[in-house]
């Protein structure tokens, strides 16, 4: 079975205030949007995730999703389309991005950042059973309706008009799944709802109900801050206590790693996404970024994920003439999905000739906004091989780079 997650994320969270679209808010060190977003990521159950975005975010989206929305070796497909003015057209045009072969669809909102991976694979297996599914949780307090609207005064209208047995009220949550020919039918509905059960209903079909999670908050206002810290704060811990590698990692891991390529004529000299004044540069399958390549294999080895090579093999033509700041984007989102985060990168560029100390500055803040952390965490230094060996010939160039992650929790 094939299962494409939609993540809603279309809207400005204007409820909340602020000058940022609330999705991209952080909770616990980490943007709502990639909590969500990382949940069907990582999911055993999930294929492929669209996320739909506001238009100028879809146009130039967080580097967490930029780096993963060109799926490489390993990862899930991941596409971004633009949302459209109200809930239920972001969706759509979400679902027409999903793949063809999508058996259920499941649907999340992005302001919903802690559904478990059980909720989510229940909420998928009652879908692909009955057709239509959504997690919900029954009213723990009695319901009242009162009669708004039925009076002039604004106190009468909050009046009591009727109370409701609170065993038959659920109040839903996402996600919500459905079979490929539901959803169709459902999104072709006319008119407005404020979720996609509620469309599926209109167009006829029975939605079954899944137990929900209390701590599946939806994040509306400020108010709803503090608990989400809270929450954010309790998942990250117990994650971090059942992982040895993240335990391991609370006060940082170290990686090192280490590139070497031959000096040709008629090649650029790139380092550190820096092309460098040289009238000789790296031979290699892609742009031969010795320090780009050097701190991949460092950060990937600190994670305990294998080499440069492993995850973009210079056998794959995708790599050809590949720009080295791209893979090194690339491995930070895999070791994203491992819960942990770049500290710090230091590179040692063995070089006779050319210099590189003018361009250091300008390395070190492309390398930097490549791995998503302060320029002062990243630091970039020349040497050369005094003579001795290839490289002291002026041959070859290598660098040698260490690494330190941590746990983001």
């Amino acid at each position: 079975m094939h299962v494409t997650a939609i993540i809603a994320a279309g809207g400005r969270g204007q409820r909340l205030g602020g000058a940022h679209p609330k999705q991209l808010l952080e909770i616990g060190g980490r943007a709502i949007l990639e909590r969500s977003v990382t949940a069907f990521l990582l999911h055993p159950d999930v294929d492929a995730v669209v996320v739909a975005l506001p238009a100028d975010l879809a146009a130039a989206p967080p580097d967490y999703l930029r780096a993963t929305s060109s799926s490489g070796p390993g990862q899930k497909p991941l596409r971004i389309v633009a949302g459209g003015m109200r809930r239920q057209d972001s969706v759509a045009n979400a679902f027409g991005a999903a793949a063809p072969e999508s058996d259920v669809i499941v649907i999340h909102d992005a302001a919903r950042p802690f559904a478990s991976a059980d909720l989510i694979a229940r909420t998928i297996a009652a879908a692909a059973e009955s057709g239509a599914a959504l997690a919900a949780v029954q009213s723990r307090d009695t319901v009242k309706r009162v009669g708004v609207g039925t009076a002039e005064t604004a106190q009468a209208r909050l009046l009591v008009s009727e109370t409701l047995s609170r065993e038959t009220i659920y109040l839903a949550q996402t996600p919500q799944a459905f079979r490929r020919d539901v959803l169709a039918s459902a999104l072709a509905v006319a008119g407005d709802a404020t979720d996609e059960a509620a469309l599926a209903e209109q167009a006829g079909h029975a939605v079954r109900i899944v137990d929900g999670e209390a701590a599946n908050i939806k994040i509306t206002t400020a108010d709803d801050l503090p608990v989400a810290e809270a929450i954010a704060s309790t998942i990250d811990r117990a994650v971090t206590e059942r992982d040895p590698l993240r335990r391991a990692v609370r006060t940082g891991r170290a990686g090192t790693g280490y590139d070497l390529h031959r000096l040709v004529d008629g090649r650029a000299l790139v380092l550190g996404g820096v092309t460098i004044p040289s009238d000789r540069g790296a031979l290699g399958h892609s742009d031969a970024d010795v320090v780009c390549h050097a701190a991949t294999d460092a950060i990937l080895g600190a994670a305990c994920l294998g080499d440069i090579g492993r995850h973009f093999p210079d056998t794959d033509a995708r790599w050809k003439d590949a720009s080295s700041l791209d893979l090194l984007r690339r491995a930070v989102a895999l070791i994203a999905e491992q819960g942990l985060e770049v500290g710090n990168v230091d590179v040692t560029v063995i070089l006779e000739r050319p210099k590189i100390k003018d361009h250091v500055d300008g390395m070190r803040a492309a390398v930097a906004a490549a791995i998503g952390i302060d320029t002062s965490r990243v630091s970039i230094k020349g040497k050369t091989n005094e003579g001795v060996d290839a490289v002291g010939r002026g041959e070859a160039i290598a660098a040698h780079a260490i690494a330190l992650v941590r746990s983001r929790s």
